[in-house]
């Protein structure tokens, strides 16, 4: 049986193996754990119900988070059946935006250890620090350094987190085996003072590592991943600007990699600008886009915009004319003398402006997007400026966590007289205004990174190319029905996202064989090779 060599209760310790209360009759003979379990046998449904009954009675999001993680770390089969039957209500706990509140918090509520920790004292030994892990054919990595986690910056080693999390998504969203994710940790240090000082601090208590020293460890682990698993695809997460752009950019073309913040964030704004056109009626390369933020997420948005109105006949240089960006010092132009490279190919020959509104005022586009990270930046003159501008505005507030969006949904609709097409980083329930419910929709990343990571591991992708980011985002849009749109909706309800990543898998993997960047021959039926790679969480 699949329990292998364990028995007793060291199948009981093992979440990957342990049934807990559904090991049948002759299992607990087999296994030698009669006794060790109460009598009854229970059905996996069943179990399901009670890990609901428990998750509802806690009292706060944190609690809630904190008993899936221990679920996890027991049972991992009802970990991902109970999140993958109950996505909606289970999603913000084990990602955004309780996610957030757990890294902050993560030195005082651990229990065991997730992932893998590399710190800067492992620099020469890496491969073999990797090797520790108990799997080898591991599909998918997600790694961060903790330097800006979501929109509460530097988190340090509290940070593994987010690779935790992102990888529980990838299973329950695109089915990729939960033995084939690998969460890890580079830890460089911290500037942030307040971990510093806090005995608990589990990371490195040092100064963040910087320059040359920084270049040569993420160097190292580079090249160590990628001889310890051949096949894996590793996904940057949560690096700050002063990293993200370049290390994707160093070594997009060397290795299977891509950055979700820049590429993820990108291919599901991509979907919502599509969707959003079938509301308002305008043709996607007429779109106008202001950007409050020039950040990662933003110029990642841009320069999936330009590639994709370039592909529906825009010359670029008229495709990148129709993204302006508006940072903390106002309007990005060329005059500026104090541009970060990764700006200065959006900074175009205008007369300097101050603020968003502005901005607004001045060059009347018919989509904002916010992507600054600042809380409540999208006021009600901003709203009106947009208003006055466009029958129907589309605003996007996409910063998270929810306390970092630059406005709330129900701000969205109101200030706006009920015109806004909005969607939001972090989920906003239903609004009601002047007799008509609305629906917002949440441009989340995980539409897009399970189903580019299904599509990569499915055809054992050498790279990941921009071309993938465009697929995913043409699907994603094309599965949005006429009935959600009325609503309000941008975006697909969440309960079908298996059925979306698949699709999306497939549209991943086509271009890889395409591009001859796939690993292994086509299949005749690309669609369902990649759902028969699917992980199902049953017994």
């Amino acid at each position: 049986m699949e329990e292998g060599r364990l028995k007793g209760v060291d199948v009981l310790r093992d979440p990957v193996l342990n049934k807990g209360t559904a090991f049948t009759e002759k299992e607990r003979d087999a296994l030698k754990i009669r006794g060790l379990l109460p009598p009854r046998v229970f059905t996996q449904e069943e179990q399901v119900e009670r890990v609901l009954e428990n998750f509802r009675r806690k009292t706060s999001d944190l609690e809630k988070y904190i008993f899936l993680v221990g679920l996890q770390e027991r049972n991992q089969r009802l970990f991902y059946r109970a999140l993958m039957d109950n996505i909606e209500e289970m999603m913000p706990i084990v990602y955004t935006p309780t996610v957030g509140e757990a890294c902050a918090q993560y030195a005082h509520i651990f229990r065991i250890p997730q992932g893998m920790y590399v710190s800067v004292k492992n620099r020469g030994r890496i491969a073999e620090i990797l090797r520790n892990w108990p799997k080898r054919d591991v599909g998918i990595i997600v790694v961060t350094d903790g330097q800006r986690i979501l929109g509460l910056g530097d988190l340090g080693a509290n940070g593994i987190g987010i690779p935790i999390g992102k990888l529980s998504l990838y299973t329950a969203c695109a089915g990729i085996d939960p033995t084939r994710c690998l969460p890890v940790m580079l830890d460089v240090g911290t500037d942030n003072q307040e971990l510093l000082n806090d005995p608990l601090y589990m990371g490195l208590p040092q100064r963040r590592l910087r320059g040359p020293e920084y270049e040569t460890f993420v160097d190292e682990f580079m090249e160590a991943a990628q001889n310890v698993f051949p096949h894996v695809a590793i996904q940057f997460e949560d690096f700050g600007n002063e990293n993200a752009f370049r290390l994707l950019d160093k070594y997009k073309n060397k290795f299977c990699v891509f950055n979700d913040d820049i590429q993820g964030t990108a291919a599901v704004a991509l979907a919502g600008l599509f969707s959003a056109g079938r509301i308002t009626g305008l043709p996607f390369t007429s779109q106008r886009v202001l950007f409050f933020g020039a950040g990662e997420a933003a110029i990642g948005i841009a320069d999936l915009i330009v590639s994709a109105m370039v592909k529906q006949g825009l010359p670029e240089e008229e495709a990148r004319g129709r993204c302006w960006f508006v940072d903390s010092k106002g309007l990005v132009v060329a005059m500026r003398k104090d541009l970060q490279e990764h700006k200065r190919p959006y900074a175009h020959e205008h007369p300097y402006l101050p603020d968003v509104e502005t901005a607004i005022n001045t060059l009347r586009p018919t989509a904002l997007i916010g992507v600054s990270g600042q809380a409540q930046t999208f006021t009600e003159a901003v709203l009106a400026a947009m208003s006055r501008c466009n029958d129907r505005p589309v605003v996007f507030a996409l910063s998270n966590p929810t306390s970092k969006a630059e406005c709330t949904a129900e701000q969205a609709y109101s200030w706006s007289q009920g015109r806004a097409v909005f969607a939001s980083g972090s989920p906003f329930g239903p609004v009601e205004y002047a007799g008509k419910t609305y629906h917002p929709g949440q441009a989340n990343n995980v539409y897009i990174f399970p189903g580019v990571g299904l599509g990569v591991v499915a055809c054992q992708a050498k790279r990941i190319v921009a071309e993938m980011f465009y697929a995913a985002a043409e699907a994603l849009a094309e599965d949005v029905f006429e009935s959600s749109l009325e609503k309000g909706r941008l975006f697909p309800p969440l309960e079908r996202i298996r059925e979306l990543s698949t699709l999306i898998g497939a549209r991943v993997a086509a271009v890889a064989y395409d591009q001859g960047l796939a690993g292994t021959p086509r299949p005749a039926d690309l669609l369902e090779h990649t759902r028969s790679q699917m992980y199902e969480p049953a017994y």
